[in-house]
């Protein structure tokens, strides 16, 4: 009887366990709605709005998105931002936003082992430690592991540029 009780029990609170987990997941926003919240990447929103690529990174995914900031976009020559977020620029700004996007949810406990990641667009970021810090491409990681539903933000401080939008 005694037995019987402790499996009851225990089968409640793995029920209760996974039902919770289960609820949680579905009140967990997307890798846009968590960016929007933050507040800090209105212009990534607006740009990812502007190459279409708002719902590609509400889907499924997993993606792990290394998204600058407000001030991080504010860096770039003076009206860059602005002659990227023309339709003439789509192509473009598609390539310079999925440059920042890696297939798979990558944690920081990862990112530290690796020396490059491949992109969404197809090129690779460099990944470097310095000083306790870490690096994509030029880019300072300042924030790491912001959970999504379907990924994980971590927050660096400048645009990094593939090739072939650098050279264009």
């Amino acid at each position: 009887m005694k037995a019987l009780k402790i499996f009851v029990f225990g089968a409640a609170v793995t029920a209760l366990a996974f039902s919770a987990g289960t609820i949680t997941g579905a009140q967990g926003k997307d890798i846009v709605d968590t960016a929007v919240a933050a507040g800090q990447f209105k212009t990534l929103a607006a740009a990812l709005q502007a190459a279409g690529l708002v719902e590609t990174l509400k889907g499924a995914g997993p993606f792990t998105v290394f998204a600058p900031t407000d001030e991080a976009f504010a860096k770039l020559p003076a009206g860059t931002v602005e002659d990227l977020l023309k339709p003439e620029n789509k192509a473009k700004l598609t390539a310079i936003l999925t440059y920042h996007v890696v297939p798979g949810k990558v944690m920081a406990a990862d990112v530290v082992k690796m020396k490059e990641a491949k992109t969404v667009q197809g090129g690779s970021i460099k990944v470097s430690t310095m000083g306790g810090g870490v690096m994509v491409d030029n880019a300072h990681v300042v924030k790491t592991d912001i959970a999504a539903s379907n990924g994980v933000i971590h927050v660096i401080d400048a645009v990094i540029l593939p090739q072939t939008a650098a050279t264009r």
